[in-house]
C-alpha cells in the first residue's frame, strides 16, 4: 500500500476552472514533489473524495492524490457500459489496486437515450451527464466532491464534458491547479503509478464520426477491430467509423510503413470486412488525438466570440 506524501502549507482556495485565465493556469515553477503535495493538500480541503476514474493516467493521479488525502474515505468510480473497452476497465482495477484506494464500478445507460445515440456536437456531454448523476446516486458519493481528471490542456479541445462536470458540480484539480499533460505524467512517475506513460484513450463512441448513430453493434466492431491491430505489435491505434461503414485506420507515424505493408494491409482489410466495415482506409497522417474535432474547436471558439461581443453590444 502506497505512503501517503507528507504534508505541505495548504494553498488557497481553489477557483473553478472556467474562472481561471489560462496564463495563470500553467508554467508554475514547482518541483514535482511539491506539485504533489500541493495536490493533496488541495484535494484534502475539499472533503470526502469520489474520484470519477478511467484509469488514465490523469483520473490515476487524481486518484492516487485524493487516496494520500484521505486514505480511508477516498472511492474512485469507474463507468462500465458498451463505450468503455474491456481493456480499459482491467486496467482501472489493476491501477487502483496498486493505489490502493477503494474501486467500485457503476454501470451506466447512456446508450439508451437518444440524445447519446444520434451522436452529435453535444454527445459528450449527454454521456457525462449520465455518469455524473450514476456517480452522485451511489451512497458513497452522496456528500462527497466528486472529482474528475481533466487537465489543463484539455481545456483547449472541444470537450462538452466539461460542461456537464460543471453543471453537475464536478470539481477539476488538475485544471484548477494548472497542471498540463506533461506535469500530470511527471507527477505520476513521482507516485510511481505503472500508467505513468500510458497514452491517452477516449471512450469508443469518440471514434465515431459525429452524425453516425452510436449503437452497441459499433462500438463492439470498434473495440474489436483495435485489439486485433494492437495484437499485431502496433503501440497505439484508433479504428475510426464514418458514414457508409467506413473504417479510418491510425496508427503512429513511425509505425505507418509496418501497416502498409502489402502482406499486412492485406489482412487488416479481411479482418476488418469480416467484423462488419464496408470499407477500411489508412491515415497517411498517422494517429492523432481527438482529430475529428479541430474544426469544432474553431467553430466553437468563434461562436464564444461572437456571443460575448453581442452580450456586450446589448
Amino acid at each position: 500500500m502506497s505512503t501517503p506524501l507528507g504534508s505541505a502549507q495548504r494553498p488557497p482556495a481553489t477557483r473553478s476552472v472556467s474562472s481561471v485565465p489560462p496564463a495563470a493556469q500553467t508554467d508554475r515553477e514547482l518541483t514535482v514533489d511539491a506539485e504533489a503535495e500541493r495536490l493533496v493538500d488541495t484535494l484534502r480541503s475539499w472533503g470526502p473524495l469520489t474520484v470519477a476514474f478511467s484509469g488514465g493516467v490523469d483520473s490515476s493521479v487524481v486518484a492516487a492524490a485524493a487516496f494520500r488525502a484521505d486514505p480511508e474515505g477516498a472511492v474512485a468510480v469507474t463507468a462500465e457500459s458498451p463505450s468503455v473497452p474491456e481493456w480499459q476497465l482491467q486496467a482501472a482495477r489493476q491501477v487502483a489496486a496498486k493505489i490502493g484506494i477503494r474501486h467500485q464500478l457503476v454501470t451506466t445507460d447512456e446508450g439508451t437515450k437518444p440524445d447519446y445515440q444520434r451522436n452529435d456536437l453535444r454527445r459528450c456531454f449527454h454521456c457525462k451527464q449520465t455518469l455524473y448523476a450514476a456517480l452522485r446516486s451511489l451512497p458513497t458519493a452522496s456528500a462527497s466532491t466528486i472529482v474528475s481528471g481533466t487537465n489543463a490542456d484539455d481545456l483547449g479541445d472541444y470537450r462538452p464534458g466539461i460542461e456537464a462536470a460543471g453543471v453537475a458540480g464536478v470539481r477539476a484539480p488538475l485544471a484548477e491547479l494548472g497542471f498540463t499533460k506533461s506535469r500530470v505524467r511527471a507527477i505520476a512517475e513521482y507516485f510511481q503509478l505503472p500508467n505513468a506513460k500510458l497514452p491517452a484513450s477516449p471512450c469508443l463512441a469518440s471514434r465515431i464520426a459525429y452524425g453516425v448513430e452510436v449503437t452497441p453493434e459499433r462500438l463492439r466492431r470498434i473495440e474489436s477491430a483495435e485489439a486485433w491491430v494492437r495484437s499485431q505489435g502496433f503501440s497505439d491505434v484508433r479504428v475510426r467509423m464514418h458514414p457508409d461503414e467506413l473504417a479510418r485506420v491510425e496508427v503512429p507515424v513511425d509505425e505507418l510503413a509496418a501497416l502498409v505493408e502489402s502482406t499486412m494491409l492485406a489482412r487488416l482489410d479481411e479482418r476488418l470486412r469480416a467484423a462488419g466495415f464496408r470499407f477500411v482506409t489508412v491515415d497517411a497522417q498517422g494517429f492523432r488525438s481527438g482529430n475529428l474535432n479541430p474544426p469544432l474547436v474553431s467553430l466553437t471558439s468563434t461562436r464564444t466570440v461572437r456571443s460575448t461581443h453581442e452580450g456586450h453590444d446589448r
